[in-house]
């Protein structure tokens, strides 16, 4: 027990009832720490202190612009000023206007309501004039002038008595036929031709025409052809689809305004004018009332992301939730992504937010945790990201290809140099997705900036490169390429066993082997179960002629000790492992498959020496036994029954099939029976699979071999010599 050890044991002997003691409080403690730092960079500005001021005021102090920013006042005014002189130009356009419809339902209006005039004014005045033969021209005149007036009041209408006359002393039947007759007129006329005020006679030189071809009398048709006159009138308008691409274009055109970083704004004792206070506004200088809408609708994103990813870890992932450093990786990856891609969106530059490094984060959690949660994590950032963008939800998805790409691309790193090629394979997945993002929006920036999405890649694989070390360091994690540069032969450890203790490397690749088959057929860690097994037996290095695989001559340096004295040899070689594994800063989790790898487990041959030589006194079983722990894993009881069965196999005579199978399940069923494998999460149905497994790579090492003839067996060794 090192020191660090017996100070957090006395620390939490100390404070054993203190809520820190609590797993569940230390995983919410994290939760809100993490909270907390995503909510306030979601939230936070970064810019200098805030002063207040008004148009009209005095500076107080000269103001200069801690960063490049668009000029929004100079600029919006710009826009308006071109707008405004692109649709005056519009409007001298011919092609830009279309018929308007609502001046032929006007003009049929007014056609309803001409006879519907006529026929009030027939029943009011017509029985005067034809019932009172003194007064009856006094009374049809009256009743025309009237209408005439009504008309040209309420309608606009300037129709000539003489028509108004005949329309209302006309036969029922002809007035409903003149009435059918002009609004067809008028409505194809006004609906199928462009009129302008320059063919406004052209036009109502056509209807008189159409009025004339019908059956009409001749007075009625001359009626007629007035009445569609007068309602006849330029119907064409600007078309506000037109207009309105028009001024977009315009606007387009316009180039923004700067304010450069550094700029001044304002010097001490200027008038400020509305314009510098739309720029310090802009720039965050200006204090305001905080947007409280805003604020909780981050906080509300937030709680929803984190709970999310808390629901997915504690249904799918609950071994994770539990390892409080998980989830401080967890938090830190998220935290870091998210500062970084705030720093990002106050760079004054448009496609600054394609360089956001999400994918970076998804690669670290799917190296040192899990892929799945990889996935769920670069969901998250993606969200993030397009939030702190401006909503940008195609930056956003930009975001999402690029690191579910990575995750996916980094499930098969062998090595470090291939995280250049998952770097690769999420830019390769951020390009395709800003060209399509630009084609969709017909954003012409998008797709000629698309290359960055591969700067994108290799930026957040360099990140990865450089991080991974110092993140399995402090959280005491060890990654897949990590195992795999161990597991290398040229290794320190590997080569001074290899030349040192030969016997005891061969011994450790076999059982690197078998503990490798037997972890994959029960669906645990088998890279880790096969480098483990490499450096299980790494302690041996102190006194390797001490161990039978190391002895090559038939002296053996145990026949002189006692057996107590052997024993103590014997199980210091766990203890030695550990400290060479620390020397050597191997991961903590190798340390432990050292200490472990052999339980508390009895070294037999030596007790029953002790036992055979001291028969009058009593031999303590714990004397002879290896320190502990027990395994406390899966990978960890397997390399302890692989390097039982590998030692026990070799010493067979005839290595049958058979044999080899009898002895490999013995072997398991002993070490289940003495309680060696009740702190591992092995079952029953798991110790089957490790027998069968190691029986399958035995049978393949030990297999039985061909018998050559005697005579054969002359004739090769006359050919040798």
């Amino acid at each position: 027990m090192n020191r660090w050890e017996k100070y957090r044991g006395l620390v939490k002997e100390r404070f054993k009832a203190g809520p820190l003691d609590n797993v569940v409080i230390r995983q919410w403690l994290l939760a809100i720490v993490i909270f907390a730092a995503l909510f306030a960079i979601l939230v936070a500005d970064f810019v200098p202190q805030a002063v207040r001021l008004a148009p009209g005021q005095v500076a107080q102090e000269d103001m200069q612009a801690p960063k490049t920013i668009v000029n929004s006042y100079r600029t919006k005014r710009l826009q308006e000023e071109a707008a405004k002189a692109a649709l005056e130009e519009a409007a001298q356009n011919p092609a830009n206007y279309e018929i308007d419809p609502e001046l032929a339902i006007q003009a049929q209006q007014d056609i309803a309501k001409v006879f519907e005039m006529v026929e009030l004014f027939r029943q009011e005045f017509l029985p005067l004039s034809y019932y009172e033969e003194a007064d009856e021209g006094d009374g049809l005149d009256k009743a025309v002038k009237l209408l005439q007036d009504e008309l040209r009041r309420s309608r606009g209408l300037a129709l000539g008595q003489n028509d108004l006359r005949r329309l209302l002393i006309a036969d029922g039947a002809e007035l409903v036929e003149v009435r059918r007759r002009a609004l067809d007129i008028s409505g194809e006329i006004l609906l199928q031709q462009r009129i302008s005020e320059d063919s406004l006679d052209e036009a109502k030189a056509r209807g008189a025409d159409m009025a004339a071809s019908g059956t009409l009398r001749e007075e009625l048709q001359e009626v007629l052809a007035s009445l569609v006159r007068s309602v006849i009138r330029p119907n064409l308008k600007l078309s506000e689809e037109k207009l309105a691409l028009i001024r977009e274009e315009a606007v387009a055109e316009v180039e923004p305004v700067l304010i450069l970083k550094d700029q001044i704004i304002v010097r001490k004792g200027e008038i400020v004018s509305p314009e510098q206070v739309q720029i310090l506004s802009d720039l965050g200088l200006l204090k305001r009332g905080p947007n409280y809408p805003l604020v909780l609708g981050m906080g509300f994103i937030i709680l929803l992301l984190l709970g999310m990813l808390g629901v997915y870890l504690y249904q799918y992932l609950p071994s994770i939730l539990k390892e409080e450093r998980f989830v401080a990786l967890l938090g830190l990856v998220l935290v870091f992504v998210a500062f970084m891609a705030r720093v990002f969106s106050l760079i004054p530059w448009t496609g600054v937010g394609y360089l956001i490094p999400v994918a970076f984060g998804g690669m670290m959690i799917a190296l040192l945790v899990d892929s799945r949660l990889a996935l769920m994590v670069t969901v998250a950032l993606a969200v993030m990201t397009g939030v702190m963008n401006g909503n940008d939800f195609g930056l956003m998805f930009v975001a999402l290809t690029g690191g579910v790409a990575a995750v996916l691309s980094v499930s098969k790193v062998s090595q470090r140099s291939d995280l250049m090629r998952a770097g690769f394979a999420a830019g390769a997945a951020i390009f395709v997705s800003m060209v399509a993002i630009g084609a969709i929006r017909s954003d012409a920036f998008i797709v000629k900036y698309s290359i960055l999405g591969l700067g994108n890649g290799l930026f957040s694989a360099v990140l990865t490169i450089g991080f991974l070390p110092y993140l399995e360091s402090i959280f005491s994690i060890t990654s897949s390429i990590r195992l795999l540069e161990l597991s290398n032969p040229n290794q320190p450890l590997l080569r001074r066993l290899l030349v040192e203790a030969p016997g005891t490397y061969h011994h450790s690749i076999i059982v690197g082997n078998l503990a490798e088959a037997a972890v994959e057929a029960v669906g645990g860690d088998a890279l880790l179960a096969r480098v483990g097994s490499y450096y299980h037996d790494i302690g041996k290095l102190k006194r390797p002629y001490f161990f039978t695989e190391n002895q090559f001559t038939e002296e053996n340096p145990h026949e002189k000790i006692a057996p107590t004295l052997s024993t103590l040899i014997i199980t210091a070689h766990v203890k030695e492992g550990v400290e060479l594994a620390r020397e050597a800063k191997l991961p903590e989790v190798i340390v432990d498959l050292i200490r472990q790898h052999h339980g508390t487990d009895l070294v037999r041959f030596f007790f029953h020496r002790a036992a055979e030589n001291d028969k009058e006194e009593q031999v303590e079983e714990k004397d002879f036994r290896y320190p502990g722990p027990r395994p406390q894993t899966k990978e960890a009881a397997i390399i302890m029954l692989a390097d039982s069965v590998e030692a026990a196999v070799r010493s067979l005579a005839k290595p049958t099939p058979a044999r080899v199978e009898q002895l490999v399940r013995r072997i398991i069923k002993e070490r289940l029976n003495e309680g060696q494998l009740d702190e591992s999460d092995l079952t029953l149905k798991d110790l089957d699979k490790v027998a069968d497994a190691f029986v399958r790579v035995l049978s393949g090492i030990f297999h039985t071999r061909v018998e050559y003839p005697d005579k054969i067996l002359s004739e090769l060794q006359g050919k040798r010599a």
